[in-house]
């Protein structure tokens, strides 16, 4: 085995740890640094800004349907790719990534040219039967699972894989019927790779922004999100405003995280 010199091996680690400081780290400081410049009265008088509290709330509530529909249809998805084989499975993995690749602005404005009330293609049907998609929480709620699908997906594909089916097999030969077997075998083998995912698409949802613009209208206090918050506050140099709600949509990401990161050694050796 070739031995890395140990200055090779600092300079690796310290480029790395460099990478992160200055692209993580340094500026979500300055965010906290601006946040709690004078103590905690930006941060007070934000929290209790009722326009902001209702942007909070209503990101709040579209990250978590946006979550629950991932996680429906993430863990479908990812038994159907690793435990059945059918024509375009290939297809089907590779447009599990485009969320990751195109343009959140690309996605709003692709679907508000289908369900937009007036031109697109089922939007005027739905607002007839008195759904209204576009400039509403339905629409928002679109665009945030589109962009935070692959995340579910991609956490739980490689621990399906990894586990096998073995354990599946010998409960239906049993008699266990698939609902049984998925309850009592499948999603306690995936149990952590599920929370990850969630994790993962909360965090991602929280901080969308491009394609919510595009389908929310941006009214306040009726479709106006917390992303959509900060960039009025700092539009209109309440630059203060903006880093305090900044620093509210981080710290629950970066919390829920943490939380998972802690819990997870405990369980997975109990």
């Amino acid at each position: 085995m070739v031995r890395t010199p140990p200055l090779v091996r600092w300079g690796l680690r310290l480029l790395a740890v460099g990478y992160v400081f200055f692209l993580v780290a340094w500026p979500v400081s300055l965010i906290v640094k601006e946040t709690f410049a004078d103590g905690f009265t930006t941060l007070g008088d934000t929290l209790v800004d009722p326009y902001v509290q209702g942007a909070l709330l209503l990101t709040l509530r579209v990250a978590l349907w946006a979550v629950a529909i991932n996680l429906v249809f993430g863990v479908t998805i990812s038994l159907l790719l690793v435990r059945f084989e059918f024509p375009g499975k290939r297809v089907l993995s590779a447009l599990i990534d485009v969320p990751l690749s195109v343009s959140p602005v690309v996605v709003g404005l692709a679907l508000l040219l289908v369900y937009n009330g007036r031109t697109g293609w089922f939007g005027p049907r739905l607002e007839e039967a008195g759904l209204q998609v576009i400039f509403n929480s339905p629409g928002m709620i679109l665009a945030t699972c589109f962009v935070a699908l692959p995340l579910v997906i991609r956490e739980v594909v490689p621990v399906l894989t990894e586990i096998g089916d073995d354990q599946e097999q010998a409960a239906r030969s049993l008699g266990a019927t698939g609902r049984q077997t998925f309850w009592r075998i499948t999603l306690p083998s995936i149990k952590w790779a599920l929370v990850y995912g969630v994790v993962l698409s909360l965090a991602r949802s929280l901080g969308e922004y491009g394609a919510v613009k595009i389908v929310s209208g941006n009214f306040t206090s009726e479709t106006q999100t917390a992303t959509l918050v900060v960039e009025q506050k700092y539009q209109n140099f309440e630059q203060s405003a903006a880093y305090a709600t900044s620093f509210v949509l981080a710290a629950i990401s970066v919390l829920c995280i943490v939380i998972v990161s802690l819990l997870r050694p405990k369980e997975a050796h109990s």
